[in-house]
């Protein structure tokens, strides 16, 4: 090719006319691939910051699909807890049905104390608008539960309402003790059941409590128990205890509804171990730890809990010691309306994580937007600039061949000579 002679002319259409085709050719691929950029050589700058955005777009987008699960793991747990609020719900009923049950006892407990008098011989015997007139004036009762709290009761003739900060009360009347045990939360009332005798007979609340008495204040050993304890002039440690008599049509459904309040217990269980998803139960103590950024630096770790029945602090119940009088089944309630308190908060505390996460899963989708906008800034090309730029090379290279066809017209005339 070396040995070929071109004109001066003909050399600078040729040389016009190639880059002319080396536009076009570009322009083209422009418009195939729809960016001005796209390779390194196109434009250093643009390409290497492109793809960094492009890159990192990328990594945020990969984290969308775990941040996602996330959701689904929140929604999995609040679903949990809404189910394990129904059975609560259910348990409560359950327990509102045994109030409403019979007394469980034809004959309560009891227990009597014989005033032994002091000082000047008494006016007569004990009535209910006069205690003091017997030998029960000066006697001190107190009455003691479990935990150990007790109340003093006085038969005086200096009478005080019971006080609530010092547990005390002072008496003259019937009426006025069991005013006194009323307030003070002592499941027992009063009667006159001798000149001097005074007994202390369980309520229906109460009903199945267990009496003791003793000369000094003991808090008995058993739950539902009470120890009522006096001085020597209210007779001491007391006579024979008569003890509860069971009804047993009553206890018998009271003891069917123990049995139905502990198949929902057991459903507890197992519904609080069926909230799981992909793996992690926030249910059943798993914790659900997520990334929100590419470096790894922004992550919000979700303690989970322990929802079975202890967690709730619920117990299964026993046939013939519990819901056997309203003071148990009262307790039982207590205890339902905790994990019932329990259960609201938690959902509280999932939903204000949930909003988090789903704040986060879109401020994710719409930095990937300004990431992927950015990059398209850098490298797309003008799509309706490129078609102009094509039609324009296509014009101009058909006119360098033109110029061309003009410029070797001069060799074509020596040719006709030569002829």
């Amino acid at each position: 090719m070396s040995d070929i002679v071109l004109t001066a002319a003909v050399r600078q259409n040729l040389l016009s006319l190639q880059n002319t085709a080396d536009l076009l050719s570009t322009t083209q691929t422009r418009l195939a691939t729809g960016k001005k950029v796209n390779s390194a050589l196109d434009n250093p700058t643009n390409y290497f910051t492109a793809a960094g955005l492009d890159a990192r777009a990328g990594d945020i987008s990969n984290l969308l699909d775990s941040i996602g699960n996330g959701v689904q793991v929140l929604q999995a747990a609040n679903t949990g807890i809404t189910s394990l609020q129904k059975l609560v719900d259910t348990a409560k009923s359950i327990a509102n049905q045994a109030l409403q049950q019979p007394t469980g006892y034809s004959t309560k407990s009891s227990i009597q104390f014989t005033g032994t008098g002091v000082g000047a011989a008494p006016a007569g015997p004990a009535t209910a608008a006069n205690l003091t007139s017997s030998k029960l004036n000066g006697g001190v009762f107190t009455f003691t539960n479990s935990a150990g709290t007790a109340v003093t009761i006085t038969v005086g003739t200096a009478a005080a309402a019971f006080d609530p900060t010092t547990k005390t009360a002072t008496v003259k009347t019937l009426d006025q003790l069991n005013t006194a045990l009323a307030v003070a939360g002592v499941n027992l009332s009063g009667s006159i059941t001798g000149p001097d005798d005074l007994t202390f007979t369980s309520t229906n609340d109460g009903a199945g409590q267990t009496i003791t008495g003793t000369a000094a204040p003991t808090a008995p050993a058993a739950l539902d128990a009470i120890n009522i304890s006096a001085n020597a002039l209210g007779g001491g440690a007391g006579g024979a205890v008569v003890a509860a008599v069971p009804d047993a049509v009553s206890q018998n459904a009271r003891a069917t509804l123990v049995a139905q309040y502990n198949q929902v217990i057991q459903n507890l269980t197992t519904t609080a171990q069926d909230a799981s998803f992909n793996g992690i139960n926030l249910l059943d103590g798993n914790s659900l730890k997520l990334i929100f950024n590419e470096t790894g630096k922004s992550t919000l770790t979700i303690a989970g809990v322990n929802f079975d029945p202890n967690g709730l602090g619920l117990a299964t119940l026993t046939a013939g010691t519990d819901f056997i009088d309203n003071v148990l089944t009262g307790k039982v309630l207590t205890a339902l309306n905790a994990a019932s308190a329990t259960l609201r908060s938690q959902a509280s505390a999932f939903g204000a994580n949930l909003s988090i996460v789903q704040i986060r899963q879109d401020f994710a989708k719409n930095i990937i937007n300004v990431l992927q906008t950015g990059s398209s800034n850098l490298t797309l090309a003008d799509s309706n600039e490129e078609a102009a730029n094509s039609q324009a090379l296509s014009t101009r290279q058909s006119i360098a061949v033109s110029a061309l066809a003009l410029a070797n017209q001069s060799q074509q005339s020596v040719l006709k000579l030569l002829q």
